[in-house]
């Protein structure tokens, strides 16, 4: 193949992103990564509400996570979560802080998932014969006049959410600098987060449109970004990558894929290995319906998310362990949900409660990383709890500012 061709693109792209991009001198590039899992995003909130409070006492009481994080992917709730953090309000200062995340999910989740919709027989018969078993209006209409006309361009750090094209059956990354760079990718953040958010049987998928430069009108029919990445670590650091390739993170000698410079937390929603939802023998029995609906819950869905979030944490714990670099990587995740508190819908004051517990509890519970022979998540000795972590996280985040500010 001729050279020109293979450069060629990378040259265009390198005009289309002029240096101006790349201006920021850093020694790390700084990643969070949220999963998604519906209502159990109260987790994942709580554990962000202890990382900026940490960020304070070292920064002062106006330090938001947006302020120290170069990429900030999240994927359905995660996405919501990620958006929260990074969309412009009053000043050009975060919509939410970390903080006050929590509180929304406990005011917001009942609304979104009505318990008569879930329990009732109407409910129930329309969502196994003819739609989600949410009609989605009270989200959309909440999330619509949240963002009003905050496009994926307006956000105050890079923010990265999969979404899934169900009519051409591939997954669609939204991301800022996409988004600057391109008008047809520069969608509405509230487009975005209620097509990344709209889990199949639960919300109905969304669908909007975008005219680009030429007129030419491209269309988009989404649902859920955890049907192609629930657990959106690897794609976050994907992004890092081709940011490094185009130029956009300038630091010295980093080559794509390179974990010695990165710094990156991941935080999953839950998961309930120990409640051994579903078995071989009952499975064995299911036809289709059954593997979509069953008692509520949506097994294939319960197994592909789950299934996609372990072996993302699998395949990055491999690459950082690999370099004896593991301690760049946190992953904070809880593997032992039961009951209402595995569910993704249960929008019940008692299973909210429930999940706010969790979160503080994780934060005391010590650090695991992926075992390499088993791809199990086991307490790492020396290294504390999670809070330790996040104290450590901070510290190095609070150091990395000082040194491109001082640059």
């Amino acid at each position: 193949m001729d050279k020109k061709c293979i450069y060629l693109p990378l040259v265009v792209l390198l005009i289309v992103f002029p240096t101006s991009y790349a201006q920021t001198r850093a020694k790390m590039v700084t990643v969070l990564s949220i999963d998604g899992g519906g209502v159990r995003g109260i987790i994942p909130a709580t554990i962000l509400a202890h990382l900026e409070s940490k960020l304070q006492e070292l920064d002062g009481p106006n330090a938001r996570i947006v302020d120290y994080m170069d990429v900030i992917a999240g994927t359905s709730t995660g996405g919501l979560i990620a958006t929260m953090l990074t969309a412009p309000g009053a000043n050009n200062r975060p919509l939410y802080a970390a903080t006050n995340i929590t509180n929304f999910y406990l005011e917001q989740c009942p609304k979104i998932f009505p318990e008569k919709s879930r329990r009732g027989f109407v409910g129930r018969l329309t969502n196994l014969f003819g739609g989600p078993k949410y009609d989605g209006k009270y989200l959309k209409g909440m999330v619509q006049e949240l963002l009003g006309n905050l496009t994926m361009s307006h956000t105050l750090t890079n923010l990265v959410i999969p979404t899934f094209n169900i009519k051409r059956l591939q997954p669609v990354i939204f991301s800022t600098n996409d988004g600057k760079a391109n008008v047809s990718k520069n969608a509405l953040l509230s487009d975005v987060c209620l097509g990344t958010s709209a889990a199949p049987t639960y919300l109905p998928p969304h669908y909007f449109e975008i005219k680009d430069a030429g007129g030419q009108i491209h269309t988009f029919d989404l649902v859920d970004g955890g049907v192609a990445a629930n657990n959106p670590t690897l794609i976050a650091i994907t992004h890092v990558s081709k940011e490094v390739l185009l130029g956009r993170f300038k630091l010295e000698d980093m080559q794509p894929m390179d974990s010695t410079r990165m710094l990156v937390l991941s935080l999953g929603t839950g998961l309930g290995r120990v409640e051994e939802k579903y078995n071989a023998k009952d499975a064995a029995k299911w036809g289709l319906l059954r593997w979509v609906y069953n008692d509520g819950a949506s097994p294939i869905l319960d197994i592909f998310g789950d299934a996609s979030s372990d072996m993302v944490d699998i395949h990055v714990s491999t690459v950082f362990q690999s370099i004896s670099n593991e301690q760049n990587y946190l992953r904070i995740q809880e593997d032992g949900l039961v009951g209402d508190a595995s569910s993704l819908d249960v929008a019940t004051e008692k299973n909210l409660q429930t999940l706010v517990q969790i979160g503080a509890d994780l934060l005391k519970k010590p650090v695991s990383r992926v075992d390499l022979e088993t791809g199990r998540p086991v307490p790492v000795q020396g290294e504390g709890t999670n809070g330790d972590a996040l104290a450590r996280f901070a510290k190095l985040l609070s150091d990395e500012k000082k040194f491109r500010h001082s640059n």
